[in-house]
């Protein structure tokens, strides 16, 4: 941890440096890679919809040791149509999902899983959902979800500026595609618990994207009157400054959501926190590296593109290569000293030898 800390002191005031502003190609190729994996999913595999969306009916088994081939057997002589879904829920429940079914068919796969394992009616949680009921659910989510980028562009562009905040929704839009994708990856049912999850990540990445973008301001204030350092270089020191803070706060996050996913969901088999902590689990580790490494290259590629940004660059590589000329120039200039040779004194006599 000290040293975790020496190094965040060692960001923050510049002595150590990654140039993730300028490797941000880099960045933007893993993205690409993740995205064009996430468009695979969706085209092969496409989302699980739960019947909250779809339609359907439910049969919850309230009753231990049973297993999914004797609950898949349980309802094969009823002539259910459509595909059937058998879940294992702990070591106590199984779940039994059909699409939308007439009262007497439902009456039957009842009656048929009474018999099948010998347990009263009351024992079998029933939950019928209408295809209408679950088109409305969908076009509530999605309302939802545009409401809520729009909502945040417009605050964003209030308390930062536009480019800011466009660069903010990006790295939004970002973190919400991969995390569909790799839902899509798993084949886990997107329930309305799901889609809690996802508006939960949204605001744990904009809470990170603005954490980072409030010290990018903070350094880019002046940084056309000074003329010291270009844009991207301003907003490069910014995202060292915070990176471990970011970092810090991302692994505190991902601890509890990963014991809720790995523990409650996974040994516990608790359906609907598995549902949601996947969704968390996936976006704050994709919003995190978004804040750090989407959201600032895009947004110093925005202003790059201003006529003033563009003369600060020229300004800056002009200085800097003067400085160098001048350093080229120190270097190679050397005072010429002419050695002193001790020839001794011209018209010294010659001695003479005794005879």
């Amino acid at each position: 941890m000290s040293k975790l800390s020496g190094l965040g002191g060692r960001l923050y005031s510049g002595e150590t440096s990654f140039n993730i502003i300028g490797n941000r190609r880099r960045w933007y190729v893993i993205s690409s890679v993740f995205i064009l994996m996430s468009i695979g999913a969706l085209i092969i595999q496409g989302l699980h919809l739960g019947i909250e969306f779809k339609g359907g009916s439910s049969y919850t088994v309230n009753k231990s040791g049973i297993t999914v081939e004797q609950g898949r057997a349980s309802v094969a002589d009823v002539g259910i149509p459509g595909e059937i879904i058998v879940q294992k829920i702990g070591d106590t429940k199984l779940k039994i999902q059909t699409g939308a079914l007439t009262s007497e068919q439902s009456k039957a796969v009842e009656l048929a899983l009474t018999q099948a394992f010998n347990v009263d009616i009351e024992s079998i949680d029933t939950q019928i959902v209408g295809p209408s009921w679950g088109e409305e659910i969908t076009k509530k989510a999605l309302y939802g979800l545009f409401a809520f980028l729009i909502v945040i562009m417009i605050f964003l562009a209030m308390i930062f500026e536009p480019k800011m905040a466009i660069a903010a929704i990006v790295a939004v839009v970002h973190d919400v595609f991969i995390t569909v994708g790799i839902y899509a990856l798993v084949g886990f049912d997107v329930t309305p618990a799901t889609i809690i999850g996802f508006l939960t990540i949204l605001g744990y990445s904009l809470y990170d994207t603005v954490v980072v973008f409030d010290k990018v301001r903070e350094n880019t204030k002046s940084v056309a009157a000074v003329g010291k350092y270009t844009y991207s270089q301003a907003a490069n020191l910014a995202v060292n400054q915070t990176i471990v803070r970011s970092a810090n706060t991302s692994l505190i996050a991902l601890i509890p959501v990963g014991s809720i996913l790995f523990v409650g969901a996974g040994l516990l088999g608790a359906g609907t926190l598995k549902d949601l902590s996947l969704a968390l689990f996936i976006g704050l580790a994709v919003g995190t590296y978004s804040s750090i490494f989407i959201a600032p290259p895009f947004l110093a590629s925005l202003r790059e593109k201003e006529p003033a940004m563009q003369a600060l660059a020229k300004r800056v590589a002009s200085r800097g290569n003067s400085a160098s000329a001048e350093a080229t120039s120190s270097q190679s200039v050397r005072p010429t000293i002419q050695p002193s040779v001790n020839r001794g004194p011209r018209n010294q006599p010659k001695r003479k030898g005794r005879k």
